[in-house]
């Protein structure tokens, strides 16, 4: 069948070439007036093979990296709407993002959820009414994974006692790896946010959004480019 079209799809070319170079001006009008007909046919006709090479072409590398650059930069804006509105309202939060580093330990410690993250959800889940507010909801590519979670403590004497327990949960954690933590302080309503053990305050959204970004999207792009030369010096070897 596919000989066939292809047998006929030649036939029809080289019959418009001909029609040109020769001026044969009605034969040249027909097939100009019937290849519209035909595409739409072979449309029909194929519309199997082309939904897979079109799937196949979806899972391409390039565009799965797209696809999630674009879930990532969402997920952070729905963060820092929910910050923000934490902050506001003066209501202690602490979100810890998974970068390199699993943290399945702590995401089994906690109650399971594997949603979309929205700022709705972050917000009711920190409620002070609401069952899972205590503890910290752990992202996991851009899903919100589990909530609940309790975190290591730091034991670091030099920390300023000003900072409670939720800043200290967050420098634990990421002093034992290389997930981002945002803490919003009960108390004042300041967003932190913590890496590698040391503790950023007074942001804004703006200057969040920018950290988040740098800490999290220029991550992942550093990674994708490290996964895509791996390959090409493994068939170089």
């Amino acid at each position: 069948m596919r000989c066939r079209w292809r047998s006929a799809a030649g036939v029809i070319v080289g019959l418009f070439y001909v029609s040109r170079w020769s001026h044969l001006e009605t034969v040249n009008f027909l097939i100009r007036n019937i290849v519209g007909y035909i595409v739409f046919a072979g449309i029909v006709l194929f519309q199997s093979d082309i939904r897979r090479a079109l799937a196949h072409l979806g899972r391409a590398p390039f565009f799965r990296y797209l696809a999630k650059e674009e879930a990532a930069e969402g997920s952070i804006e729905e963060l820092i709407v929910a910050v923000n509105m934490l902050s506001a309202k003066h209501i202690g939060a602490i979100v810890a993002i998974e970068r390199q580093v699993g943290l399945r330990n702590y995401i089994e410690g906690g109650i399971p959820l594997d949603a979309v993250l929205t700022y709705d959800l972050i917000l009711s889940i920190f409620q002070p009414t609401a069952p899972l507010h205590d503890g910290a909801v752990i992202v996991q590519e851009d899903r919100v994974a589990a909530a609940a979670c309790f975190l290591p403590l730091t034991v670091n004497p030099k920390l300023s006692r000003e900072l409670g327990s939720r800043h200290r949960a967050a420098i634990g954690l990421t002093e034992e790896n290389d997930a981002v933590a945002i803490v919003v302080s009960e108390e004042s309503g300041v967003i932190s946010v913590v890496v590698d053990g040391q503790i950023e305050r007074g942001f804004d959204a703006d200057g969040l959004r920018a950290r988040l970004r740098s800490l999290v999207l220029q991550r992942r792009a550093a990674s994708s480019r490290r996964d895509a030369r791996v390959p090409d010096m493994v068939g170089r070897l």
